[in-house]
């Protein structure tokens, strides 16, 4: 005697009644909250009315029949799967056959049990069903997680540009369409490649990334496509390789501007053939996996110098995003900067409210070689580092508030420097006008809207203009992603 299986709502669907009440009845001795329907239409009704109602405990099993006039079970079964997937399914039939038992588990259901039905079997059944019910749940809540994780929603940024790499991402992840990013270290390339792949079909499979730099000449190619025992000094056992590991899913090269000729042309091959041998062996191995590449140098000056394959750069440019730097979308730094504290301080279990102005304008005047990653490396210190709820200067490191030495230091562009104990402004940098007054612009228009509750008709009456215009401008600066930021 085992201990009593965990309680659960379930669904048993049956046309004959005596049936569907019967297995109801026992469920509900058993402790469940049982109910019954006598059709697959009935049931589907019955599983988005009860996937609607606030507070309702969800269905978490559904016991039908095959054989059922109108929708069938194996139908049933199917339309489940695709718009209840945390919901583990019980086949039941009065003429059970080996084929339709497979057929029924190919598609999804845990268990198949021929009429009429033994309790102790069906027992173990609902046993089964419940793990499985379980197991679908948390997988469920795992996926959720990663995509607020790796979703669009964790990419913040209001510039223009920004805007239309998100329209981009919107529209390569559905393909296996090869996507070469360019762009600084640090700018966000890896959170980019996260973003296609979780917005892709491919998403339930693996997200592998790896940074050829970071791997030395000699054993990137095992890295790459793995190696059998045997094939060099130390190859004790065979490896697979990131190509294999990615399989059905995406794989991410990084810095693949540092990768040798000879690399160069084996990953020509497996991007054009998906096709490759590990080191040592003569096996050709099939991979289907979606490839996103990112430089962050230029590689049509490494081709023109001959130090990059021109055909391998022909097959991999695809579908380019050139991210800019943190430097050329400063509007986007107070929209950055509040993201990545809330992010941090609720790490921390801090309560820190914001920025004083002081501390955002040094933020905005600093120059970020760092870039995005900087960025947040610097307001994750402020929040450990702080003692009040709102981050001021001194909890910014000195090269942001412009008093040490260094490229990004006093005189840096965007810097300000220490003459004689008084700060002084750095040297002017030619700005066009229409970029200087995008930050003021959008500053104002975020003032009227907040002091209107975001009453877009009264904050284009303030503004002194129309509606249509007031969306215009909220959409080109951006300010409707400030917005969800803030709810």
């Amino acid at each position: 005697m085992g201990d009593k299986p965990k309680a659960i709502r379930v669904l048993v669907v049956d046309d004959d009644p005596i049936a569907a009440e019967s297995i109801a009845d026992f469920l509900s001795e058993e402790g469940h909250a049982a109910s019954f329907a006598l059709s697959g239409e009935e049931a589907l009704e019955a599983l988005a009315k009860n996937a609607s109602t606030v507070g309702d405990t969800p269905v978490g099993v559904l016991v039908s029949d095959v054989s059922m006039p109108g929708m069938g079970g194996t139908e049933l079964l199917k339309r489940v799967a695709k718009e209840f997937p945390r919901i583990a399914v019980l086949m039941l039939t009065g003429y059970g056959t080996i084929e339709s038992a497979v057929e029924a588990v190919r598609l999804g259901a845990v268990d198949y049990l021929t009429k009429p039905v033994v309790d102790a079997e069906l027992r173990l059944a609902m046993q089964r069903a419940i793990r499985q019910h379980t197991l679908l749940a948390e997988n469920a809540t795992l996926k959720s997680r990663l995509e607020d994780r790796f979703g669009m929603d964790t990419i913040v940024g209001s510039d223009a540009r920004m805007l239309k790499i998100y329209d981009l991402i919107d529209a390569v992840a559905p393909s296996r369409t090869t996507v070469l990013m360019t762009g600084e270290s640090g700018v966000g390339k890896s959170l980019i490649a996260q973003a296609i792949h979780q917005r892709s079909p491919r998403r339930d499979k693996p997200f592998v990334q790896l940074s050829c730099g970071s791997i030395p000449e000699t054993l990137l190619e095992s890295e790459l496509f793995g190696h059998v025992k045997g094939a060099f000094t130390g190859a004790y056992a065979d490896k697979m390789g990131r190509f294999l590991a990615a399989d059905g899913g995406t794989i991410f090269l990084d810095e693949i501007n540092s990768a040798s000729p000879g690399m160069q042309l084996k990953l020509l091959r497996v991007i054009q053939e998906r096709k490759f041998e590990p080191v040592g062996s003569t096996q050709t191995i099939e991979v289907d996996a979606r490839v996103v590449l990112a430089t962050n140098k230029p590689l049509e000056e490494l081709v023109a110098r001959g130090e990059f394959r021109q055909d391998l750069y022909y097959r991999i440019n695809v579908v380019t995003l050139a991210l800019p730097p943190l430097r050329d979308r400063i509007s986007d730094v107070p929209l950055l900067a509040t993201h990545f504290l809330a992010k941090h301080a609720k790490t921390l279990g801090r309560e820190i409210v914001g920025f004083t102005e002081e501390a955002m304008d040094a933020l905005r005047r600093y120059t970020f070689p760092g870039n995005v990653r900087e960025l947040e490396n610097i307001v994750e210190r402020a929040a450990v580092l702080s003692k009040s709820p709102t981050i001021g200067l001194d909890a910014l490191p000195d090269q942001v508030v412009g008093i040490s030495t260094g490229p990004s230091g006093p005189g840096a562009p965007g810097q300000l420097r220490l003459v004689g104990g008084v700060e002084e402004a750095a040297p002017w940098i030619p700005t066009p006008l229409e970029d200087a007054m995008r930050e003021p612009e959008r500053l104002i228009i975020l003032r009227a809207l907040e002091a209107n509750a975001w009453n877009r008709q009264k904050t284009a009456d303030d503004l002194r203009i129309n509606r249509t215009t007031l969306y215009k401008k909220m959409k080109t600066l951006g300010i409707e992603g400030e917005e969800r930021l803030a709810g």
